[in-house]
């Protein structure tokens, strides 16, 4: 990010050491850089269109009206409705060790188009499901890599000023939204299923996976539990949650696994059968590719700490 922001810091103007900001707009989005050089306490920002804020470097504590106070790193992003107030912190902020932020700000009217295409990629009946909203509550996004490389691309392009900038930038933000609403929807479906369980067929998918997960899960299975064809169950659940129903599986044996390893002396291929895997080998190949260290490579940083 520091490469992306020099050209922003050669032209940038230092008039205030507190949220000094420097604006770039585009045909219906604008993105604010914002700098601390000082340590300041319950400074207020609130803004007219939805926002996503991206923490560039530093610490700040947020203040959010709609959620719990919480510590905000770099990596991390916020998306805030319009018109909510943030009250901000900046504990650790000094000259040399400026917080840094950005804002980006998205015309409703082009939120909205994004969002109602996504619903109806994601809609299975009228009045079921299909309507995933990205400004109805703020809504903390914890170090998510794809979304924060498209931060990364925004900062670059604003910056750049290429003539076709507002081109580019139109890509990104639709990615960028599909992206959020999919963070959201994993959070409501894998999170809270059983608020899901009577109106949502995907959540009856995911309860079943949850209950049958050291099982032999098959997809015929989760296909009949969802009453979809197979074709239109993989495209629902790829759409809304942004993996597959095997990637989703696969993912949450791994995870089974992992607080095995941390709990109990099982061997290494005890556990891959605990954890749902067909044979030891597969668990292996398949820890690797997810935590990209051997099962029994995981086992020993453990012991290390």
């Amino acid at each position: 990010m520091e490469r992306l922001l020099a050209k922003h810091k050669s032209e940038r103007k230092l008039t205030t050491l507190v949220e000094n900001f420097t604006a770039y707009g585009s045909a219906y989005s604008e993105l604010n850089i914002f700098e601390t050089h000082q340590k300041a306490e319950q400074v207020s920002l609130k803004f007219d269109y939805p926002v996503l804020a991206s923490m560039i470097s530093g610490k700040k504590i947020m203040h959010l009206e709609d959620m719990t106070s919480f510590d905000f790193f770099p990596g991390e992003s916020v998306v805030i409705p319009c018109g909510k107030e943030m009250l901000i912190d900046f504990p650790e902020a000094t000259k040399n060790n400026p917080t840094q932020c950005l804002a980006l700000t998205i015309d409703p009217q082009k939120i909205s188009e994004v969002v109602d295409s996504f619903n109806e990629m994601t809609i299975i009946d009228l009045g079921e499901n299909g309507n995933w909203q990205i400004d109805s509550n703020s809504f903390h996004l914890d170090n998510h890599k794809g979304i924060q490389q498209l931060v990364d691309r925004l900062v670059y392009t604003f910056t750049e000023g290429h003539a076709s900038k507002d081109i580019f930038i139109d890509g990104i933000i639709k990615e960028l939204i599909i992206r959020v609403l999919q963070s959201k929807a994993r959070h409501s479906l894998l999170e809270n299923t059983d608020s899901y369980l009577s109106d949502h067929r995907i959540a009856y998918a995911i309860n079943y996976i949850k209950e049958h997960l050291t099982e032999n899960i098959s997809i015929d299975k989760l296909v009949d539990k969802a009453c979809l064809s197979k074709s239109h169950f993989f495209k629902i659940f790829k759409n809304t949650l942004g993996f597959s129903p095997i990637d989703y599986i696969t993912s949450e044996r791994i995870k089974l696994a992992k607080t095995l390893i941390k709990k109990t002396d099982y061997k290494i291929s005890e556990i891959a059968y605990q954890s749902g895997f067909n044979t030891a080998s597969y668990f292996n190949k398949k820890f690797k590719e997810y935590e990209l260290i051997t099962p029994g490579e995981f086992k020993q940083t453990l012991k290390r700490k």
